[in-house]
């Protein structure tokens, strides 16, 4: 059950959280448990709206691994504070503490055994048993400062508070509600905001190589793909746009406009070595024949008709076998670009956070106004890596506010 505040309640309150996502919530139930009086204000109409849609609808709720290493910043050293203090194990405690059910996919990473809505569920169900009191379907159309706090003009009228947290989110997924508010919030206090783009987001295609990779809509095969120095070993998906998939995703967040994405095909051999040993032993194989071992059927049949591969190997001159090697180990392709923030699962970049404290997300010349989660310049690799950077932001300022 979503905890409401009724029409006729007090409109003054201890703590205001904007935004009813993640760290919001968490936010929230922590500051509540304190016995601070809090409420939460959104303009959708339901509560957590992304974690409902997240890990296809199973919530990839932490990731048992999850270090500072595994995040984007500016200022790298930022979350390392809040990550220490509130690691994926206590979040995992609450998980198991609420009774809900739970696998782990690829090393570390937890998601729900059912839905997505049994870990909303807990944070709503936190809410309510703190007190939060949470008002959906609520404009915030201006905010003031009132005394040694804050005023809230809304379409519910105006609210008041002592400390004031900021967790809307970043630009990813406008049709789930994001927005740009609480980078507007920011600047409206004088906070510099850091250029922001989409990550953890599919690739376009430029349209000759996009045209040649359209029968594989659908494929997906593990790649080892680099970009600036970062390489990330992961399943590819090839989609009627581009390409998609753990891998690409990943990189993506490492990628600018205009560069090469290296992608090696056969990340557990060297193809050149195999070639030359396949030509000696058997002269009469194909480079078609190797790739069918190696590759799913339609990606080895689409690859050898791009690149014209024919004959028997013994056919082949040592710079041949290099040429193909090459297409194998370090294919070489220029995105157009990315599916942007409609699709981008998170948002690089946000507010500076050499302007906030890392032990309490508050401003540093302002110790009763917050910012958590998504809208701060922190971002997660994929794998549960966000939702853990909500967790403890959320906790973070909630023992604060």
């Amino acid at each position: 059950m979503t905890p409401q505040l009724t029409p006729t309640g007090s409109k003054n309150f201890d703590v205001i959280i904007i935004g009813a996502g993640a760290a919001g919530l968490m936010c929230a139930a922590t500051a509540a448990y304190r016995g601070r009086r809090v409420l939460v204000l959104d303009h959708a109409n339901k509560p957590g709206k992304k974690i409902l849609m997240s890990g296809g609808g199973r919530c990839n709720f932490t990731n048992l691994n999850s270090t500072p290493a595994n995040f984007l910043s500016d200022n790298p050293h930022y979350c390392i504070s809040a990550l220490k203090r509130y690691t994926p194990h206590h979040f995992l405690e609450l998980v198991e503490r609420h009774g809900v059910e739970y696998v782990e996919k690829a090393a570390g990473q937890l998601f729900c055994a059912d839905s997505s809505k049994d870990i909303l569920q807990v944070l709503l169900t936190e809410c309510d048993w703190s007190g939060a009191k949470l008002r959906m379907e609520t404009e915030i159309r201006e905010i003031s400062e009132r005394g040694d706090g804050y005023c809230l003009a809304t379409s519910a009228g105006s609210f008041e508070c002592e400390s004031l947290v900021v967790a809307c989110g970043g630009l990813s997924i406008p049709t789930m509600g994001a927005t740009g508010f609480g980078y507007d919030i920011a600047r409206q206090f004088g906070l510099e905001v850091l250029p922001t783009r989409a990550g953890l987001v599919p690739f376009t295609l430029q349209p000759a190589l996009k045209e040649q990779l359209a029968p594989l809509s659908g494929v997906s095969c593990p790649v080892e793909v680099s970009c600036n120095g970062m390489s990330f070993r992961e399943p590819m998906l090839v989609t009627h746009r581009g390409l998609s998939g753990p891998a690409m995703l990943q990189i993506s967040s490492f990628w600018q406009p205009g560069d090469e994405l290296a992608i090696n095909l056969l990340p557990d051999e060297s193809a050149s070595e195999a070639l030359q040993t396949l030509r000696k032993d058997a002269p009469q194989s194909t480079v078609a024949k190797y790739l069918n071992q190696h590759l799913p059927k339609r990606f080895a049949q689409a690859l050898n008709d791009l690149h014209h591969w024919q004959g028997p190997l013994q056919g082949y001159k040592n710079t041949d076998l290099e040429q193909v090697a090459d297409a194998l180990n370090r294919w070489h392709i220029k995105p157009s670009g990315t599916e942007g923030y409609r699709t981008a699962e998170v948002t690089l970049g946000g507010v500076d956070t050499r302007q906030l404290s890392s032990k309490t997300m508050a401003v540093n010349d302002r110790p009763n106004l917050f910012f958590i989660g998504e809208v701060v310049d922190v971002t997660g690799h994929l794998g549960g890596h966000n939702f853990q950077w909500a967790w403890a932001s959320g906790v973070a300022a909630g023992n604060a506010v």
